[in-house]
């Protein structure tokens, strides 16, 4: 459907401000059609562009040049974003590599209150109440609660989700077999918008996601090679 659109929109940055704003000479009117036969896939696992509010977001093809919304694409890439409303300028900013992984990452520290809630979740499962959890994260997360579920366990974090269950949810999906660092067989799927990792330990499968899309996929597979027996 052809689509009339000011160019400011095919960033897919959230401006503020009264519509005074976009009232300069330096925008101008054209005629683009929004693209929803482009689909992502980001370090082989696919991906959708979504906003804040996770409504899909779809790329704007003008004058045979695809544009994409900016800030969807930088969670993705990993990229920090902001827009100057008063000086009408993005601002993108790229994490300065210090060459060590470890700068990245750092070590989850259950309080006692929170081991205690995460192993009364998964003590509601029979044969099941061995407690397991990751025990890195990267260093922009930050564990929330823990869940349980109808079939397992979920330990909430800011940025991701990480679910243990008795059962296999690939089970019927298309999948991408990936190794992990540690030599344990995993794979991608996504059965909605949200890709998800998921691997067997011990006798439970454990299913990691990024709901918000904070985290990329190479982040997603190093949070699995810690998830171990929480002591």
């Amino acid at each position: 459907m052809k689509k009339t659109l000011l160019t400011a929109i095919v960033l897919g940055m959230t401006l503020s401000g009264a519509a005074g704003v976009y009232a300069g000479s330096k925008l101008e009117k054209i005629n683009a059609y929004l693209n929803h036969g482009i689909t992502f896939v980001v370090n082989g696992a696919d991906h959708s562009l979504t906003d804040s509010n996770g409504k899909k977001l779809v790329p704007v093809t003008y004058q045979n040049t695809t544009y994409l919304p900016v800030r969807a694409i930088s969670n993705l890439a990993g990229i920090h974003v902001d827009f100057d409303a008063t000086s009408q300028q993005i601002q993108l900013e790229t994490e300065q590599d210090s060459g060590n992984p470890a700068d990245k990452w750092t070590t989850i520290h259950y309080s006692e209150a929170q081991i205690k809630a995460i192993k009364e979740a998964y003590a509601k499962f029979e044969s099941f109440e061995t407690a397991y959890a990751p025990e890195q994260m990267a260093k922009n997360d930050s564990y929330v609660k823990a869940a349980a579920t109808g079939d397992g366990v979920n330990l909430i974090f800011k940025h991701m989700t990480v679910n243990v269950s008795p059962r296999d949810y690939s089970d019927g999906y298309k999948s991408k077999e990936v190794k992990l660092s540690n030599g344990v067989s995993a794979k991608w799927y996504t059965p909605s918008k949200t890709p998800l990792l998921g691997f067997q330990l011990d006798d439970r499968t454990v299913t990691i996601s990024s709901p918000d899309g904070s985290l990329s996929s190479s982040q997603i597979e190093q949070v699995a090679v810690s998830v171990a027996e929480l002591k």
